[in-house]
């Protein structure tokens, strides 16, 4: 795939478009009054290997507690901002790497200009965010309700607000729960507009299918070369959000470090209790840090298994109650089914 090359923004020393690596954001779902626990979530969210975190500042009770929180985060952290504008000029001053604001709920342009003024000196870059819940009335009445056209057109107009004032240091994100109309939204940004794309489903929801509609909206954008940085926006644990971002990222090709997992699907072909292998190996290596790609291959039988096994830096080939065991292409030695998982860890640990 060929990615569109974008602009370049800098959030807190993490370079986001201009063929950056795409990064991975998530926000915590803690009042960001408690420093405690947000401070704490986003501890969990970097270890589960996040790039920046979005935090809600609906009060200056929370623009206060944002000082506190970023002089601890270990990762860079951006203040999600609604129709206060001095929620953002607050933001800024407790040290905000990014800002969310949408420069038309704001009020006047003075209030725009002061946000956009405040920003470019301390060179903070603003996320411009439309989703199909926040397009203004007569848009919608114009384009018939949420569509595509209705998205570009408000990111136009919000884009415009800041253009008008000299500040371009933008990224722009367009969503929509809608997984075919979040891909067509952000295919006519990516020609639209030159600016990096944060891209996801929103309100993707819980679980599997929230995990489904983000991996068919994020990995098709993606496929095409399209996005900077993603979210996956799922119900509950944010730390759930980033393991799949990961998995979204790894399953494209994309990902520049980690673990990828491949096993097969089973069939009256295998002998060993496959699907336990590979359940205990997925959850052993998911929070292994590599600082490079690896694949791990775990397979069931004789048929695929041996070459796709030689293929992965570690792999494991099911026979009748045991596995052999390859490393970079070699077979090692026959090992018990039930000594298989420590085997090919111990393996692994050695190539790390």
């Amino acid at each position: 795939m060929k990615r569109k090359i974008t602009t370049a923004i800098n959030a807190g020393g993490l370079v986001i478009g201009a063929g950056a690596p795409i990064s991975i954001q998530s926000m915590t779902n803690v009042p960001t009054t408690d420093v405690e626990a947000a401070c704490e979530q986003i501890a969990a969210l970097a270890e589960a290997g996040c790039d920046l975190v979005r935090l809600a500042v609906p009060d200056m009770e929370s623009a206060r507690a944002f000082g506190k929180i970023r002089a601890r985060s270990p990762l860079p952290l951006s203040a999600d901002i609604h129709f206060d504008y001095r929620l953002a000029l607050a933001a800024l001053e407790s040290g905000a790497d990014k800002i969310r604001i949408n420069p038309g709920n704001i009020g006047s342009e003075d209030r725009i200009r002061r946000v956009a003024k405040a920003c470019a000196a301390g060179k903070v870059p603003i996320r411009v965010g439309v989703n199909s819940g926040s397009v203004r009335r007569d848009i919608l009445e114009k384009c018939g309700g949420p569509t595509a056209e209705a998205l570009i057109m408000s990111a136009e107009e919000n884009i415009s607000a800041l253009e008008k004032f000299g500040f371009t240091d933008i990224c722009l994100s367009i969503k929509a729960s809608d997984v075919a109309r979040t891909i067509e939204a952000n295919l006519a940004a990516s020609e639209k507009f030159r600016y990096p794309l944060h891209i996801g489903v929103t309100e993707a929801g819980a679980n599997e299918a929230g995990r489904l509609r983000s991996a068919i909206g994020i990995g098709a954008l993606l496929a095409m070369g399209v996005g900077d940085t993603i979210r996956v926006s799922l119900t509950g644990d944010p730390v759930q959000e980033v393991r799949a971002a990961k998995d979204i990222l790894s399953a494209a090709g994309l990902n520049s470090s980690g673990i990828n997992v491949v096993s097969c699907p089973t069939c009256g072909r295998t002998r060993v209790c496959l699907e336990k292998v590979a359940a205990e190996v997925s959850e052993a290596v998911a929070g292994m840090k590599t600082g490079k790609k690896l694949t791990v291959a775990v397979m069931g039988c004789i048929v695929n298994g041996p070459g796709e096994a030689r293929e992965a830096d570690v792999g494991l080939a099911g026979g009748i109650d045991e596995f052999l065991l390859f490393v970079k292409g070699t077979p090692l030695r026959k090992v018990p089914a039930d000594a298989a998982v420590e085997a090919l860890l111990d393996e692994l640990r050695a190539l790390l």
